[in-house]
C-alpha cells in the first residue's frame, strides 16, 4: 500500500510503498519514490505514483507474477484488469449502487507510473534489460505538433511511444463562459470560495499554485513600492515553494508575476472580513492564503481534498462541470481570442514550452457561426 510516513531526522512527510501488513518497506518502489522527491516533483505526484506501483505489486501478487519479470501477456492482463476489476464501493461509487471500473485515461495513467518504476529498477540493476524493452515500441509521427523539429533527414518522426496504452479519442479541453463563472462566484455562499474562483478566472492560476499562496504574495494596492517591490498597478506573485503546510506546490519553477483586477480586490477584501470573524485562522497557518474557516482543523491551510469537495459541490448547484482546471482553461482561451500575444499568454500561465499552448486555443460554436453567417453574407452581395 502507499502510506504516508514522517522522517524522524527531519519530521518531514514523506511517500512510501508498505506492505499492508507488516508495515515492512518495498525497497525498490520506496526508493523510485525517493527519486521522484530528489527530482523536485510534487508531493502530490509521489502519493499518486506510490499508489499506482502499489497497485502494479498488488496485482502482481495476487497473480503469482514475479513483478520483477513481467512478461508482455502479463504487463497486458494488467492493463485490461485496470479497466475491468470493480472499485472498492466507497463513497460515491458506494451511492451508485453498481459497479465502477477505472477509466481508459486512467489506466493510461497507471501504466505510465508502472513503466517509469521498472525502468528505474532497470537502471539500477533490480529488473532485467530486456523488460525495458517491452514498455515502448517505434512510433512513425504522421502528424506532429506545430513548432515539433523533424530533424534535417526526419531522423525525429520516429519515436519511442508507450506500448501499454490504449487510443483514446481527444476529449478535448473544458472551458467556462463568463455568465457560466459569474453564476458559480454567485452560488458560492461563502467569500473565500467566492475569492477562489474569482481569482482562478482572472489569473489563470493552478489550483496548486493558488493553495499554495502566501500573504506576502498578494500586493494589492496600486503601488507596492513601500514592500520592496518595483511592479505598479495590483498584482500577485507566484512562487515556487517545497514547504507549505498544505504540500501545495507551484508546478512552474520561475516564479512570475500576474496582475489582478479591482473586482478581485474587492473579493480579497470580503474574504478578509470573515476570515478576520475566525480567531483559529489567526493563530493557524497564518501565512496562508485560504485556510479552513468552517470545519476542523479551524485555521489550517486548505487542501486539494477540501478544494475539490467544493467544487463538487458548487457543480451540483450549477448542473454543470466545475473544476479549477477549467477556470485557467477558460483565462486561457479568452486572452488568446482577444489578441494577446501567444508569449504574453505563456508568461502568465507558466508555461515553460509554447507547445503547451496548442491545448488552449481551440474553436468555438460562436466561431463557427460567425463564419458561416460571414460566407452567407459574401453571398448574398454577390
Amino acid at each position: 500500500m502507499a502510506e504516508r510516513a514522517i522522517d524522524p531526522s527531519t519530521s518531514a512527510a514523506r511517500w512510501v510503498v508498505a506492505d499492508a501488513v507488516s508495515l515492512e518497506l518495498h525497497l525498490e518502489a520506496s526508493v523510485f519514490i525517493t527519486s521522484l522527491r530528489a527530482r523536485d516533483l510534487s508531493p502530490n505526484t509521489e502519493r499518486v505514483y506510490a499508489g499506482r506501483v502499489a497497485l502494479y505489486l498488488n496485482y502482481c501478487s495476487d497473480q503469482r507474477l514475479d513483478w520483477r519479470m513481467p512478461s508482455f501477456l502479463s504487463l497486458s492482463g494488467f492493463q485490461r484488469w485496470l479497466v475491468t476489476e470493480p472499485l472498492p464501493p466507497r463513497g460515491h461509487r458506494a451511492r451508485a449502487g453498481r459497479p465502477v471500473v477505472r477509466s481508459q485515461n486512467t489506466a493510461n495513467a497507471v501504466m505510465t507510473a508502472v513503466a517509469s518504476f521498472l525502468r528505474f529498477c532497470v537502471a539500477n540493476g533490480w529488473v532485467q534489460p530486456s523488460v525495458a524493452g517491452l514498455l515502448s515500441q517505434p512510433k512513425y509521427l504522421m502528424h506532429f505538433p506545430a513548432g515539433y523539429d523533424t530533424g534535417e533527414r526526419d531522423q525525429f518522426r520516429t519515436i519511442d511511444a508507450a506500448a501499454f496504452r490504449f487510443r483514446m479519442t481527444e476529449p478535448g479541453y473544458q472551458d467556462l463562459t463568463p455568465t457560466q463563472i459569474a453564476e458559480m462566484i454567485a452560488l458560492a455562499p461563502r467569500a473565500r470560495d467566492r475569492f477562489l474562483i474569482a481569482l482562478l478566472a482572472c489569473t489563470g492560476l493552478r489550483i496548486g499554485e493558488a493553495l499554495g499562496l502566501h500573504g506576502q504574495d498578494l500586493h494589492l494596492l496600486a503601488s507596492s513600492r513601500d514592500l520592496g517591490c518595483a511592479t505598479e498597478g495590483p498584482h500577485v506573485h507566484v512562487r515556487r515553494r517545497t514547504d507549505n503546510p498544505n504540500r501545495a506546490l507551484a508546478k512552474a519553477r520561475k516564479p512570475r508575476t500576474i496582475p489582478v483586477t479591482a473586482d478581485l480586490i474587492a473579493f480579497y477584501t470580503d474574504y478578509r472580513y470573515e476570515r478576520d470573524g475566525v480567531a483559529a485562522a489567526v493563530q493557524g497557518d497564518a501565512e496562508m492564503v485560504f485556510v479552513n474557516l468552517f470545519r476542523p482543523p479551524l485555521g489550517r491551510a486548505m487542501s486539494y481534498p477540501n478544494t475539490k469537495e467544493m467544487f463538487d459541490r458548487l457543480a451540483r448547484t450549477a448542473r454543470h462541470p466545475a473544476r479549477p482546471h477549467m477556470l485557467r482553461h477558460s483565462a486561457a482561451t479568452a486572452w488568446l481570442r482577444e489578441g494577446v500575444d501567444r508569449d504574453v499568454v505563456q508568461y502568465l500561465l507558466g508555461h515553460v514550452s509554447p507547445l503547451s499552448m496548442e491545448r488552449y486555443r481551440h474553436v468555438s460554436e460562436v466561431e463557427t457561426r460567425a463564419a458561416v453567417d460571414r460566407l452567407e453574407a459574401l453571398r448574398e452581395t454577390q
